[in-house]
């Protein structure tokens, strides 16, 4: 089964939790604190492994849950850090995300990787608290939180040479001819619904990948019958190969065949037009193909479109064409296609600003408590151990910093209202 696209959860690990120790040493009067960090959290890593050419393996899991840290231990020792976890996919792989849609990797070497949901930050112990007014605080830090985020996959394969054409054109006979793969081949009125992938190597030691793409049919660029799971594999191919039936068995006429593809072409967003295009006109052992092609010469009239005569059938021309795919496959090879199209790609970082997490938004519940919301806010409360005295009144002492007091009152918060944050509450006093 081919898969070109899933959606899947998330969640890498949160940290492990600080611990409130002390040292108790012989000798050693008013020992100090101990209290060591927790370990950090797991990060979600996807690497790209090339012997993998789908995504099916994301079918049927959806969800992934990355390990947490381990807690702090006494003696000031640090809890361990979770190992990562790392999700492999192949090459060609676009990591976007559900909410914003934003790329947020783009994947094509072999090893490549991207952090994708990071790990929340091991929490602190007790004696990373230790100040000249405070050499013995009573509090430590539960562990962050890790990332929690919804990601969509896309596989964009990474062949040299597309197969773009009607259906029944013989494009899988074409593969099947031309390398090892075995697509199913028959005289169908549908098309091949998933990619197929061939290695082709000519007579004079070239070789290349070449893709027999799912038929187009006449607004696919607008989304219609396979539409844009179609186009987009095409996006990375650095050359067109365009088939036609050119005895006209099928009922249609080769010329309208030709300027319905490359209309569409022209269509979709990418600038495929731009792709150097070979036109393999195909079945020339059937009765009319010699008249039709001559007629569609002349109805191109173009001298620049490199229009081949094959028969998959006797396989006519084939070592022809296989070298006119190598010959222009060497002209293009350092052109990047994708260059301006894609916001990352290999050997490229891409920097981002990242806006201030300290907003906070303040609405009210049906029964009048004030609700305060926010990601910097929520980090805290759910780093912060209520347990501990000590700890709450840092806590208290981080939303007066942040304005959020200041913020209640101009609110018209008073003296006894509930205030609540995720599921806590509290109550306001001045």
């Amino acid at each position: 089964m081919f898969v070109d696209q899933v959606k899947i959860s998330l969640k890498a690990g949160d940290g492990g939790n600080g611990i409130t120790a002390y040292r108790r040493e012989k000798y050693v009067p008013f020992g100090g604190p101990a209290g060591g960090d927790g370990g950090d959290g797991a990060s979600i890593i996807f690497e790209v492994d090339e012997g993998l050419r789908t995504l099916l393996d994301f079918r049927y899991q959806t969800h992934f849950k990355a390990k947490r840290g381990e807690g702090g231990q006494s003696s000031n020792m640090h809890g361990k850090n979770a190992e990562h976890l790392v999700l492999k996919v192949p090459p060609g792989t676009i990591v976007k995300s559900v909410e914003t849609e934003e790329v947020l990797a783009d994947l094509v070497e072999d090893g490549q990787q991207a952090v994708v949901a990071k790990g929340g930050r091991g929490g602190r112990g007790n004696s990373r608290f230790a100040s000249p007014r405070n050499p013995a605080p009573d509090f430590s830090e539960n562990g962050e939180p890790g990332e929690e985020i919804e990601v969509t996959l896309e596989l964009k394969l990474l062949a040299d040479v597309g197969l773009v054409g009607f259906p029944s054109v013989g494009k899988s006979t074409l593969l099947s001819i031309v390398s090892k793969a075995k697509p199913k081949i028959g005289a169908y009125h549908f098309t091949t619904i998933k990619p197929n992938l061939g290695v082709v190597s000519t007579k004079d030691q070239r070789s290349f990948v070449l893709a027999d793409l799912p038929g187009l049919i006449e607004g696919a660029a607008e989304g219609v019958g396979l539409g844009h799971q179609f186009l987009k594999h095409v996006e990375r191919t650095k050359v067109i190969v365009h088939m036609i039936d050119m005895s006209g068995s099928e009922g249609r006429d080769p010329f309208e065949d030709y300027k319905v593809i490359n209309d569409e072409l022209k269509a979709y967003e990418q600038r495929l037009e731009d792709r150097p295009q070979i036109v393999v006109a195909n079945k020339m052992d059937m009765p009319d193909a010699e008249d039709n092609l001559q007629l569609f010469k002349e109805q191109v009239d173009d001298d620049s479109v490199e229009i081949i005569a094959i028969s998959t059938f006797t396989r006519e021309n084939i070592d022809h064409l296989l070298y006119a795919i190598a010959d222009k496959l060497e002209e293009v090879k350092d052109v990047d296609f994708n260059k301006e199209d894609e916001d990352l790609g290999v050997n490229r970082v891409l920097y981002k600003h990242t806006p201030s997490q300290d907003k906070f938004t303040i609405t009210r519940d049906d029964d009048a408590a004030y609700v305060v919301s926010g990601k910097a806010i929520e980090r805290m409360f759910k780093m912060t151990d209520f347990n501990s005295d000590p700890a709450v009144r840092r806590f208290a002492r981080q939303m007066r910093s942040m304005g959020i007091d200041d913020a209640l009152r101009a609110r018209g918060c008073k003296n006894g209202d509930i205030v609540r944050i995720l599921g806590g509450e509290f109550e306001f006093i001045e």
